[in-house]
């Protein structure tokens, strides 16, 4: 079954003010604030519409809070695609199922990265696998949406401020819409 608009939008109403687990934002906060950097920072509706859903799959099951100290992987990257496929376009999806990989290429291959992520951010890495090899990392960035998934990833990063105002929710799911494949 395809989310539409109406539908993601409810969602963000029920469960957005859910707290980020290990950060000081809510989910709804953080789609928000990661969805105003792609926007100021030149990202097209595509981009901002994977920045908006990219954590999606978080508001899709309910495995309480911060269920990394419990040593669970959600795969919230994966749990919102086959609700969004046919809506948005390839390019949005593999930014979204790419952004936890994009952290482990980060990780492989940018000094320091790893040390600027949040604990949770840490425990969620050891859980979906780990650091990149370089042969996987190379692998990685050859694909046909990697670079969109990376800089998703580090606008992600950034989108944990507290307190920072943005948009309301109306105003990126317009630049969403106009993204989608179909009007729903």
């Amino acid at each position: 079954m395809a989310l539409t608009m109406q539908a993601i939008e409810r969602l963000f109403a029920e469960r957005g003010g859910e707290q980020y687990s290990g950060e000081p934002v809510t989910q709804l906060e953080h789609a928000l604030q990661c969805a105003a950097l792609a926007q100021d920072e030149g990202g097209d509706d595509e981009l901002i519409a994977a920045a908006l859903l990219h954590d999606l799959g978080h508001l899709l099951h309910d495995f309480g809070a911060t269920p990394t100290l419990r040593g669970l992987d959600d795969r919230h990257q994966y749990r919102a695609l086959p609700m969004l496929r046919g809506v948005f376009a390839a390019s949005v999806l593999g930014a979204i199922a790419g952004h936890v990989d994009a952290k482990r290429y980060l990780c492989a291959t940018r000094p320091g990265y790893h040390d600027s992520l949040s604990e949770d951010s840490k425990r969620s890495l050891a859980l979906q696998g780990g650091v990149f090899t370089p042969l996987q990392a190379e692998r990685f960035i050859r694909g046909p949406h990697a670079q969109r998934a990376v800089q998703l990833r580090l606008w992600d990063d950034r989108a944990k401020a507290e307190g920072l105002a943005t948009a309301p929710l109306g105003h990126f799911l317009q630049r969403a819409r106009r993204s989608m494949l179909v009007t729903a």
